[in-house]
């Protein structure tokens, strides 16, 4: 049985690996959405993560199409209780910006579309430094009180805002947030490391890191010479013009090898490793897909492999 992690101060207890549903509406239908979802499930995963504007960027969507999907297949298995929902406010093509307001509405319609009653985590998915943080604080705080939000956290935030943000909590006794989602993996480090880790850190915050496999470049199918069929590979093939990105494919073959592992569960299983790191994000279009994902809660990686990953990718 894999041992739940504890998201930051709050009381919610997840799994090491959190789905990502992205892909959910986009280049995986419903019905293939459920399967992910149900097999994922089965392996012991309770951690689901979603965005109101999921995925909006596709011609003839509206945006909500994951959360839509995702509350079809809570409502059909029964099984809300079960499934720590987290979703993201500030995209949405009607729900733009982080004006209180605007976090309200954004709220509701996510609960429609989610057919429950509540969200576990809340994210403002990209900060709006022109909104002042008292007003977005304020915004979410009202939405925990009134039960339909039970924590709140903070994606693409800068680390003076985030520790604006905590401190204005703490002073007027608000709710306060548990996690932060950054993009962070091991061809791209400095976003997270040094500022908003140290804030995380001080703060007892979670990390769920997002893009933990830079596109699908961490599994190890991006090779020079290749081509993959992705609706991402542009996105991922980039770091193979990159010293680190050819470094860090070595490593990790180097470290498969040894664990009789995927690329993929070796990348995930270092970003786990890392300092204030809950549950890093990845998400599947196919069953086929998961298993090297799903791995991530097994493998425990020595002191030297991480640092020789972490020396590769700096």
């Amino acid at each position: 049985m894999t041992s739940l992690r504890t998201l930051g101060s709050s009381e919610l207890e997840v799994f090491p690996l959190a789905l990502g549903g992205n892909v959910f509406g986009w280049t995986a239908g419903q019905e293939q959405s459920f399967a992910v979802l149900d097999a994922y499930t089965a392996a012991g995963g309770n951690f689901v993560d979603t965005a109101d504007s999921y995925s909006a960027w596709v011609d003839g969507n509206q945006g909500g199409e994951s959360e839509t999907i995702i509350g079809r297949w809570v409502e059909e298995r029964g099984n809300r209780s079960d499934v720590v929902i987290a979703t993201k406010v500030s995209q949405h093509p009607d729900y733009q910006g982080l004006g209180a307001a605007n976090i309200k509405a954004a709220a509701d319609a996510s609960l429609r579309r989610l057919g429950t009653d509540h969200i576990d985590l809340y994210y403002t998915h990209f900060d709006k430094p022109e909104v002042p943080v008292e007003e977005i604080v304020g915004a979410l705080d009202e939405l925990v009180r009134a039960g339909k939000v039970r924590h709140i956290a903070a994606s693409n935030i800068s680390a003076e805002r985030l520790q604006a943000s905590l401190d204005f909590s703490e002073r007027e006794g608000l709710a306060r947030y548990v996690a932060l989602q950054p993009h962070y993996n091991l061809v791209s480090r400095d976003t997270y490391e040094g500022g908003l880790q140290s804030v995380a850190e001080r703060s007892g915050l979670a990390a769920v890191p997002y893009f933990a496999l830079a596109s699908g470049f961490l599994t190890g199918k991006y090779r020079p010479g290749t081509t993959v069929d992705s609706a991402r590979a542009q996105g991922a093939a980039k770091h193979l013009e990159t010293e680190r990105g050819q470094k860090v494919l070595t490593a990790l073959d180097e470290v498969a090898r040894a664990h009789d592992a995927e690329a993929a569960t070796v990348a995930l299983a270092w970003l786990a490793a890392q300092p204030t790191v809950a549950a890093p994000i990845a998400s599947a279009r196919t069953v086929e897909q998961l298993p090297a994902l799903l791995g991530v809660a097994q493998l425990r990686l020595t002191e030297e492999e991480l640092g020789k990953l972490t020396r590769a990718s700096a």
